[in-house]
């Protein structure tokens, strides 16, 4: 009987769809990543395309069939409740990157476009250092899900039509 449920458990569960996320496809053979004023995030989005693509990074932009330009990475902090005392009870996070994929001739694939998230989090005057702390893992948070958003929105990305003919 346990036998027979775990062969129905496991063709459900083939049937439902499922399967591990494998390698990304990007619709180019070579990328070129420019961090702009950033050179931190950009080597995080170069080892991500280099682990999870097929995709080659360019050293040059002339060698590479895109180019990936990180125009801009800020982070804000927000009041967003004052207690009656009119100490802060809460503040607002927020991560904003702005970047632009163009090809070899400058032709916008995904013109400048930004990727913002926000966090809430509550704050206590007694316990700064602590405060501090998460405020670091939700900024890294917040980046790591904005490199997400992005490789998603590359991988969506289409080159024109006889780019497409020329690479195959």
């Amino acid at each position: 009987m346990r036998k027979l449920l775990a062969v129905t458990a496991l063709l459900l569960l083939a049937g439902c769809g499922f399967q591990l996320r494998g390698v990304a496809n990007l619709p180019f053979n070579t990328l070129y990543v420019d961090g702009g004023g950033n050179p931190a995030l950009a080597t995080e989005i170069s080892r991500l395309i280099e682990t999870n693509t097929q995709t080659r990074l360019a050293d040059m932009p002339a060698n590479a069939d895109a180019v990936l330009q990180v125009q801009g990475a800020a982070r804000e902090k927000r009041i967003l409740s004052l207690s009656g005392a009119g100490r802060v009870r809460e503040y607002q996070l927020l991560y904003r990157v702005n970047f632009r994929l163009f090809d070899k001739q400058n032709r916008d694939l995904i013109a400048n476009q930004p990727i913002e998230l926000w966090r809430d989090m509550a704050y206590d005057d007694a316990m700064v250092l602590a405060k501090e702390q998460e405020e670091t893992l939700l900024y890294r948070d917040m980046e790591n899900d904005a490199i997400i958003q992005l490789m998603r929105r590359l991988a969506a990305a289409k080159l024109p039509p006889a780019d497409v003919k020329a690479q195959r």
